[in-house]
C-alpha cells in the first residue's frame, strides 16, 4: 500500500530505508507537538478569558483593535472576554479532534490561524506595544509561531479530505 509522507509530500511505494523511516518518524513527532501544544495552549488561555482578571488584561489590547473593539460595545467587556474564550476553546477541543474528524480539525486550525492573525494585528493597533515597560511586544510576538503550526496543522489534516490518504498512516507500520 502507497504511504503518503506529508512534510514531503511525496507518495512512495518501495520499501523505506531505515533513516527515511526515522526521519518520518521525526516529523511526525514534531507535528504532533506543534498539534497537541497548540491545543493545550488554546485551552489554558480559552479558559483563562472565562476570567475577570484576564477579561481585564486583554483590555488595552481588545479596545484598541479595530477588528474586536465592536465587541466591547455588544457585550462588555465580560462578554467579550467569555466569547474569545467560548472560541478559543472550541477551537482547541475541535483540532484535538484530528484522528476522529480529520476535516473538522483542519478547519479549526485554519480559523486559529485567522485568530492568530487579529492578535498579530495588535502589533500595530496597541500604542506603545514596544516600550520597554509594555509588556505587549513579546508576548504577541510568539503568535508568529502559533500561526505557523495552525496552518501546519490545518493542511495537514486537511490534506486527507483533499486526497482521502491518512497522511500519518505510514509511521504506524513496523
Amino acid at each position: 500500500m502507497p504511504s503518503t509522507n506529508f512534510l514531503a509530500g511525496t507518495t512512495d511505494t518501495t520499501r523505506r530505508a531505515p533513516d527515511v523511516h526515522r526521519l518520518e518518524l521525526l516529523g511526525h513527532a514534531g507535528l504532533a507537538v506543534l498539534r497537541y501544544g497548540l491545543v493545550f495552549l488554546l485551552l489554558l488561555w480559552g479558559l483563562a478569558k472565562f476570567t475577570q482578571g484576564e477579561a481585564e488584561a486583554i483590555r488595552p489590547l481588545v479596545s484598541n483593535s479595530p477588528f474586536l473593539r465592536w465587541l466591547y460595545v455588544a457585550f462588555g467587556v465580560r462578554g467579550a472576554s467569555d466569547l474569545l474564550g467560548v472560541f478559543e476553546v472550541t477551537a482547541g477541543v475541535l483540532i484535538a479532534a484530528r484522528r476522529w474528524f480529520p476535516t473538522v480539525s483542519g478547519y479549526a486550525s485554519v480559523a486559529s490561524a485567522g485568530m492568530f492573525l487579529v492578535t498579530l494585528s495588535f502589533l500595530v493597533t496597541t500604542p506603545d506595544v514596544f516600550a520597554p515597560t509594555s509588556p505587549w511586544g513579546g508576548f504577541l510576538m510568539k503568535d508568529i509561531m502559533f500561526l505557523g503550526a495552525a496552518l501546519l496543522t490545518g493542511a495537514e489534516a486537511l490534506q486527507v479530505r483533499a486526497t482521502g490518504v491518512r497522511p500519518n498512516a505510514s509511521w504506524r507500520r513496523p
